[in-house]
């Protein structure tokens, strides 16, 4: 157990690898009630939240989702976020639990002015569980009337699981088909043992912070905090397609923009190691002598069984094929740069 986020978080049950594995090939379940929710309501709703995220909201239908991002006015990160349209005028942001309050402060402040738009920290209202992997829709189904199987990915639906009124949505971080069950704090614990008992002869296991994060960097997703911050922009993290460039406004949109048109200097990209070496989080980048970016997230994975990472590097080296060296304790250790995401899972 880890401090997380001012959570008591579990880092791994029955050890890491053996947790990725069983989500790659059957599934495991995550409570991830860590993260936050924020909801935003009101008959200017779609208003307020069309200017203070980069995505395009109009696009979205009722009970659909996006994956989009709060910014700066510098196009900067102040968190990414899915973004959840729940009615016409109700809508309800994701967000990572180290930054609630930062974002909560930051909404409420940046919808002033814009009409009939109120925001609500409605964290406290929430656990959120995720079972993820290739059994997750069968095993859920077992305990839930609605139809799983008509469930489109980033869409939700309301419903009963093991007798909990419920949101279910079929959202995940790891690169597998999966399903993410918003419930009441205090029947968190009968859903989860549930699930457990339905999936038991599955191979369904419980999974922790570990597992999470190696199976997101597997499928190239980012870590606020890591890959991303108020430092970087969506372009350099290579997130363009989560911006809705057509849309007339939104905080961030003209520094964005500019920099879409003149490119960015940098640019996040996955690397495979090329020698026997793990690079971590923080390691130093380099192109010949000089020191050019720094090792945002790497590991080696349990089911590629390869060294892989992410890592900033000057646009001009950000070409797939590109190889650049990374300080390993003092080590130089020759990385190339590879299509994103690493896994893909079957179709």
């Amino acid at each position: 157990m880890v401090e997380f986020g001012g959570w008591d978080m579990p880092v791994e049950y029955s050890g890491i690898a053996d947790e990725h594995m069983a989500v790659r090939t059957r599934a495991g379940l995550f409570d991830v009630s860590h993260m936050g929710e924020i909801e935003i309501a009101g008959s200017d709703a779609l208003k307020a939240v069309q200017h203070i995220t980069t995505n395009d909201v109009s696009r979205l239908s009722i009970n659909q989702a996006q994956y989009s991002a709060l910014t700066t006015p510098a196009g900067t990160f102040v968190d990414d976020v899915l973004t959840y349209r729940l009615a016409d005028d109700h809508f309800m942001l994701v967000v990572n639990a180290s930054n609630i309050i930062k974002d909560f402060t930051w909404i409420a402040k940046n919808l002033q002015g814009i009409g009939d738009a109120a925001a609500v920290n409605t964290s406290s209202r929430y656990a959120l569980l995720a079972i993820q992997g290739p059994v997750a829709r069968e095993v859920l189904q077992t305990l839930t009337g609605v139809d799983l199987s008509t469930m489109k990915y980033y869409w939700c639906s309301t419903g009963e699981v093991a007798g909990v009124r419920v949101t279910i949505s079929r959202t995940g971080y790891t690169g597998e088909d999966g399903f993410e069950v918003f419930v009441p704090p205090n029947a968190a614990e009968r859903v989860w043992d549930a699930i457990l008992h339905a999936g038991k002869a599955a191979g369904v296991v419980p999974a922790g912070l570990g597992a999470r994060d190696t199976l997101r960097l597997e499928a190239a997703m980012r870590l606020y905090g890591n890959d991303m911050d108020e430092t970087t922009t969506v372009l350099e993290a290579d997130l363009g397609w989560i911006v809705g460039w057509t849309k007339t406004d939104f905080i961030g949109a003209d520094a964005l923009r500019a920099e879409k048109v003149a490119g960015a200097p940098r640019k996040l990209v996955g690397f495979e190691m090329l020698e026997r070496a793990i690079a971590r989080h923080g390691y130093d980048v380099y192109v010949g002598a000089a020191k050019a970016g720094v090792v945002t997230s790497g590991t080696q994975t349990p089911y590629l069984k390869k060294a892989i990472g992410m890592a900033y590097v000057p646009a001009g080296r950000a070409d797939v094929g590109t190889e650049f060296e990374i300080d390993i304790r003092g080590r130089r250790a020759k990385a190339v740069v590879v299509p994103m995401p690493f896994y893909k899972r079957p179709r």
